[in-house]
């Protein structure tokens, strides 16, 4: 295990900032949380809502059956759907960029051998 003592020089003939990179990375995986926590507070702001005023009959007709109350709330289900993908895509961004900075990590420590 001799990759311990490598030392690591800065190679000024690549595109991109190592750093830059890995704090990019770092915020797409704080703003998907972000994005997240917020989808989720909204989402449970609407069923808050929806759920007193449906208790309190607002929403309720004579004849309804159960398949129209279920009707009734499942918009609500697929309200947080967008914040779970851009979580998803910005979280898989972060992982995809911190992949790309490993290959061409083996990459150089490949061709230096």
């Amino acid at each position: 295990m001799s990759e311990g003592k490598e030392t690591i020089s800065k190679f000024l003939g690549t595109y991109f900032d190592r750093d830059l990179v890995l704090r990019l990375s770092r915020w797409a995986g704080i703003v998907g949380w972000i994005v997240l926590a917020v989808y989720l507070a909204n989402w449970l702001g609407s069923v808050a809502q929806f759920s007193v005023q449906f208790a309190s009959g607002l929403f309720f007709q004579k004849g309804m059956s159960a398949v129209d109350v279920f009707n009734m709330f499942t918009p609500y289900l697929l309200q947080p759907l967008p914040g779970f993908v851009y979580f998803i895509g910005l979280q898989a961004v972060s992982q995809v960029l911190l992949v790309f900075l490993d290959i061409e990590d083996n990459l150089r420590r490949a061709a230096r051998k």
